[in-house]
């Protein structure tokens, strides 16, 4: 994302420019911009002009909007070999081009133009290369203005590149700070492997692999400098198999490029062949060391810290959004994980809640980690409320909910007793 400009004032008043370069941009965009938000950027209207004649010409005029935002759409990006698995010949259908997400925005326009009358609904869609101004209507909170600097961070990318794998199965992903994309989805039936049918099998497993290893050259940008690891996870031993086949092919046809990245690439264990295994890659001892200082690898460890602490010492692993803000008022959260999803809350009371919560937790020296729920961890953190804290000392959630209530109690009595002498 590039930061075209920016005015802010002290009460969070003020706007900012921002130009979308990639799909990771638009993501940030559609966690940014919320509903009663005023939002300026080019849009294309068909115009229809009377001549004194009274005939009719139409065509199509580009020209800058402010809409008053009512609605938000996010469609993610879909890969040909996403929407259904591949198979057969690696060189076919497999080279359609990976579809670009894509975001619309829908409001009334709150501005004078000559083309288009005030008030009237129209949708803009959001192109890359082309600058966003945003208004907030309630003004820009720190949540906001830290996803703004975040985004704008020079030389981000995509910094691990996954091959999930089973029997006959893979799966080509990217993973940058804030996005889980899945390139393909790979698919190549593999006979059994039986006395009378050995040679058929070994056909189907060398299918398999030329095929793979086909789609890894198309999808995987492994000579990219921001590429740190490249890893080829699965239960079992397939990860070897497929890693000793991409080396073998590689130096059979002289491709430099491939084995001078040879010690990119890390071989994990997995439970099963599939996407939320990835949850599992980043806690992995191979990977957490090489990537410990990323925001979504430090998610996924401290993710499976709080899980485990459920299950061992849960008086310092607590969740939903009552029980962590008891935690927070008695300065007891030593890791807050939110879910960027509860920040998209069209209701602003809510929203600011959230935010005092974060603010409230940095104040007290708490470590927060805003997940997103573009990424497997993230997802998993939304199934248990979207917010969770790891503790630095141990509270009996029933012991605080009974102080609570007598605090209420005693504060009701008092009300009470202040009412009948006045």
């Amino acid at each position: 994302m590039k930061l075209v400009g920016k005015h802010l004032e002290k009460d969070g008043s003020g706007y900012v420019n921002l130009r979308p370069e990639d799909d990771e941009d638009m993501w940030h965009l559609y966690n940014l911009i919320q509903e009663g938000d005023t939002v300026r950027a080019q849009a294309i209207r068909r115009v229809q002009n009377v001549s004194s004649t009274g005939s009719t010409e139409s065509h199509r005029v580009r020209l800058n909007l402010t809409l008053q935002v009512t609605r938000v759409v996010w469609s993610p990006a879909t890969s040909a070999g996403e929407s259904a698995p591949t198979t057969g010949d690696p060189l076919s259908s497999n080279n359609a081009p990976v579809a670009t997400a894509s975001l619309q925005i829908s409001g009334r326009v709150a501005s004078e133009n000559p083309h288009v009358k005030m008030g009237a609904f129209h949708t803009l869609d959001i192109e890359v290369n082309r600058d966003v101004r945003i208004e907030k209507a309630d003004g820009w909170d720190s949540v906001a203005v830290g996803r703004v600097e975040e985004s704008c961070v020079p030389g981000r990318g995509a910094e691990v590149a996954a091959v999930v794998c089973g029997e006959g199965t893979a799966i080509f992903c990217l993973l940058s700070q804030h996005m889980t994309v899945v390139l393909q989805r790979l698919e190549v039936p593999i006979p059994r492997k039986l006395a009378a049918n050995s040679s058929v099998h070994e056909k189907g497993l060398a299918r398999f692999y030329s095929t793979l290893y086909a789609s890894f050259l198309r999808h995987i940008p492994y000579s990219a400098p921001s590429i740190r690891a490249i890893v080829i996870a699965s239960p079992g031993w397939v990860r070897d198999a497929v890693f000793d086949y991409i080396m073998s092919e590689a130096s059979r046809t002289s491709n430099k490029a491939l084995l001078s990245v040879r010690n990119k690439f890390i071989r994990v264990h997995v439970t099963s062949p599939h996407v939320h295994s990835l949850v599992e890659v980043l806690k992995s001892p191979e990977i957490a060391s090489q990537l410990k200082e990323t925001k979504f690898a430090r998610e996924g460890i401290m993710l499976d810290k709080f899980f485990k602490m459920l299950g061992s010492d849960e008086m310092r692993a607590w969740y939903g959004p009552d029980h962590v803000s008891l935690a927070a008022d008695r300065g007891a959260i030593g890791t807050l994980l939110i879910s960027d999803e509860l920040f998209r809350s069209s209701d602003p009371i809510l929203r600011k809640k959230y935010v005092a919560l974060v603010e409230d937790a940095r104040t007290k020296g708490a470590e927060v980690l805003i997940f997103s729920s573009m990424h497997e961890s993230g997802q998993q953190l939304n199934q248990l409320t979207g917010i969770a804290a790891i503790l630095t000392f141990p509270l009996d959630v029933e012991v605080v909910e009974a102080e609570e209530r007598e605090a209420k109690e005693e504060e009701e009595r008092r009300a009470k007793a202040e009412t009948e002498e006045g």
